[in-house]
């Protein structure tokens, strides 16, 4: 059971592997793009392609979708980036439902626990497999396996080499539970080695406007946490009074003492776009204008220049 990319690699080492895949739940197409076309999952696409057995419910609590399930007769089931399992769908299978997580829980519970790693700061994250309860992200740990995460490190970076070792994760569980061997782990025996719990939710557009307002560094991480999807961004103005609407992709912290406000820009309108924050300045390395393409600085301002003072509009 998964929707994205990250879930393929997994698919396919279970393929590999020999395993008897008696079927695979993805999300319904949904309209996507400019021109609303129907576009399937990467789960779908790799299901279709390799002429597995395919049900996509609107609604897990579907009759018809639970008969269908209920008749695969499945010994396990495996989920990896999906949604939020009903009791009634989680408890079909004799071996039980597990999920692959990516992050080491109880840490980083939720829909978007990478991004939000990165975002904080963290040196470190992992993966973890654990038995699917009636709570989100809460059920008892099968294995886990730590991750470093790069300081240059941003989203897709961390994703795809979560998604390979993923792939292997859930292969060993796969493999402990056949041979009876899991050794469990309750999540909340884990609780008292962290000071606080920190929740990883779904991150919305509005969460992704860059608040200028910090230091260099907490700006840095955020900008990497969401690159390149959902894309953080910030509002300008400049003398012309024209506002631009600017996704930002990558970009350096520099420390440096200054009297700047934060969100005061400078740029020479050829080679560099720098934008302050409280201790110092980003320099903006890979953005995107509203009506142009994702562009490296240099090569926006080949084309394009700001007039006269340029700051940012506060959101």
């Amino acid at each position: 059971m998964g929707t994205p990319d990250f879930a393929v690699p997994v698919l396919d080492a279970i393929i590999q592997e020999g395993y008897n895949v008696v079927g695979v739940v993805t999300a319904p197409d949904r309209p996507a793009g400019r021109g609303k076309k129907l576009r399937s999952s990467p789960v779908k696409e790799y299901a279709v392609q390799h002429n597995l057995h395919l049900l996509q419910p609107e609604k897990l609590r579907d009759e018809l979708f639970l008969k269908e399930l209920k008749q695969l007769d499945p010994h396990l089931q495996i989920v990896v980036a999906f949604r939020m399992l009903p009791k009634v769908v989680w408890e079909i299978p004799t071996l039980g439902t597990f999920n692959l997580h990516a992050s080491l829980l109880p840490q980083y519970r939720g829909a978007a626990p990478i991004n939000h790693a990165i975002i904080n700061g963290e040196s470190e994250t992992g993966l973890t497999t654990f038995f699917i309860d009636d709570k989100i992200d809460t059920g008892s740990i099968i294995l886990q396996e730590k991750i470093t995460i790069d300081k240059k490190d941003d989203f897709k970076s961390l994703h795809d080499k979560m998604m390979v070792k993923g792939a292997g994760l859930v292969l060993k569980t796969i493999h402990l539970i056949l041979k009876g061997d899991v050794v469990l782990t309750d999540q909340k025996s884990r609780v008292g080695a962290y000071e606080v719990l920190k929740p990883a939710p779904r991150i919305f557009k509005d969460d992704c406007r860059i608040d200028w307002n910090k230091p260099v560094e907490e700006i840095y991480n955020f900008i990497r946490g969401l690159s390149p999807w959902p894309v953080a961004f910030t509002n300008l103005k400049d003398d012309s009074e024209k506002e631009y609407y600017v996704k930002i992709y990558k970009a350096s912290p520099v420390k440096q003492n200054h009297l700047f406000d934060p969100g005061k820009v400078e740029t020479d309108n050829k080679l560099y776009i720098k934008v302050y924050g409280l201790d110092g300045y980003l320099n903006i390395e890979e953005l995107q204008m509203s009506g142009k393409k994702r562009m490296k600085t240099a090569d926006l301002l080949r084309g394009f220049s700001f007039s006269g003072d340029v700051h940012v509009i506060p959101g």
